[in-house]
């Protein structure tokens, strides 16, 4: 399955946890489990705050970055739950596919009303 096929499914997931969590108004972390447990329903595999070690001029910083969602091995999810959405959240996702030399990253911000309003696609090289 390549980056944009796995895309479409992680739309219709999150739709659908959108619906059924009744929109906006709850935690990032809320969204982030309801939708990490659809996409493992439909039998894709999905790591969870995973950690994306920092190396700075060779030397591995103590903190790494986590990362929300990593769905097939080959899509980043950024999963946000704002008001106000942020164009940095796009540069973070495309940070996180630098350093894991991935293609394809999602931000999804449950936040907005029609959760399709608030997918934003990140590629990197694709």
């Amino acid at each position: 399955m390549t980056e944009n096929e796995l895309s479409n499914h992680i739309l219709a997931c999150a739709v659908e946890v959108h619906r059924n969590l009744g929109g906006p108004g709850l935690l990032e972390c809320v969204y982030e489990e309801a939708l990490a447990w659809e996409l493992k329903q439909r039998g894709f595999p999905v790591g969870r705050q995973l950690e994306v070690p920092v190396t700075y001029k060779g030397h591995e910083l103590a903190v790494p970055l986590r990362l929300d969602l990593l769905v097939g091995e080959l899509v980043v999810v950024e999963v946000k739950a704002v008001s106000q959405y942020n164009s940095i959240f796009e540069s973070q996702t495309l940070t996180y596919l630098r350093m894991l030399n991935l293609k394809l990253g999602m931000v999804i911000n449950f936040g907005e009303k029609l959760v399709k309003d608030g997918i934003h696609r990140v590629v990197n090289g694709l």
